[in-house]
């Protein structure tokens, strides 16, 4: 596993190292050694599946407060996505920026989100799957969101949304959003 860390301190791009053969690949999706290696502590209790029939589906940006406030490693199974993370932790040199990673499944890359960041991404392709490892489990009636165009964070999607929910177009700016994180 190679462990790229991206612009926003605690975001990592996690690329695989794959080994070849007359069979075709193997790599690592997860490692908590080698995760540890690199200071980050991620125990994965709940592994989730998104999947998503058509391209230019947007959904978030979703996070859950404390106590339930997860840490998620994400990895594209099918298609590709638009993956973006934005800071929510108050006090952080970072707070209210985002960094995003392209992922696929073609790639096998995946993406570290810690704790304390609003979370979403916009699918590239028809059919695409992604799955979420989070240290903690989903919280039912926890869940809270963010704007996805919200002026105030900047995102730059790669195209408008196609299909979204009534939920995530709804959320509020950053700066209401983030006061309830």
């Amino acid at each position: 596993m190679i462990f790229r860390p991206l612009a926003i301190a605690g975001l990592l791009e996690i690329l695989p190292e794959r080994a070849r053969d007359e069979r075709g690949a193997f790599f690592r999706s997860y490692c908590a050694e080698e995760f540890a290696r690199v200071g980050v502590d991620f125990r994965p209790a709940q592994v989730s599946v998104s999947e998503n029939p058509r391209r230019h589906t947007l959904r978030g940006m979703h996070w859950q407060p404390a106590p339930a406030a997860e840490a998620k490693l994400i990895r594209c199974t099918r298609g590709a996505v638009h993956d973006v993370a934005v800071d929510i932790r108050a006090g952080s040199a970072s707070f209210g920026r985002h960094a995003a990673v392209t992922l696929s499944a073609e790639a096998g890359n995946a993406f570290f989100i810690p704790a304390g960041f609003a979370h979403g991404f916009l699918t590239l392709t028809e059919d695409a799957a992604l799955e979420y490892m989070m240290d903690v489990p989903f919280v039912p009636g926890l869940g809270r969101g963010l704007r996805w165009n919200d002026p105030g964070v900047a995102i730059r999607w790669p195209a408008a949304p196609a299909v979204i929910s009534a939920r995530d177009a709804s959320w509020p700016d950053f700066v209401a959003a983030a006061a309830d994180a």
